[in-house]
């Protein structure tokens, strides 16, 4: 399609009275930041060298994009509830984020690409979870010490 010189412009949609406004408050800089858990599963061949690797590149990303990694676990070679990608096991990395959304999304789409990563999730918490730690996560009773019993009496 060619433009005569004569013809007006094409308006351009959205019209200027429906677009957002150009706000100074969201800025890159102004940004809000908001605090995530991040697991991801990487394949059962690569060392953990390898992983540890991995975990560090998502750092950078999420460090370029103006957030921080608060904690970086690594929970070990672990086995899976079904095959994904024809893996029977798992390296397990809980990070927790304290990013903004847009650092979330580069993480995300970085993860896409590698061919390492089997599954990851991201969700979005209102605060840590102070009982991540992998003593907390076994399989141990909530409300009582290890070294603990309750005896019954009988009348």
């Amino acid at each position: 399609m060619v433009r005569v010189p004569d013809e007006p412009k094409r308006k351009r949609f959205p019209p200027p009275s429906l677009r957002p406004p150009n706000r100074p408050d969201r800025a890159k800089k102004g940004t809000k930041m908001a605090l995530y858990e991040h697991l991801l599963i990487a394949r059962q061949d690569i060392s953990a060298q390898q992983v540890d690797a991995l975990a560090t590149h998502l750092k950078t990303i999420v460090e370029g994009e103006g957030g921080k990694i608060e904690k970086q676990e690594y929970w070990g070679l672990r086995g899976l509830a079904y095959r994904i990608k024809k893996n029977r096991k798992g390296h397990y990395v809980l990070l927790n984020i304290n990013a903004p959304a847009v650092a979330v999304i580069e993480l995300e789409r970085q993860l896409k690409i590698n061919e390492d990563v089997l599954r990851y999730i991201t969700v979005k918490v209102d605060q840590f979870d102070v009982s991540s730690s992998k003593a907390r996560r076994d399989d141990k009773p909530e409300g009582k010490p290890e070294g603990e019993t309750t005896e019954e009496t009988v009348q």
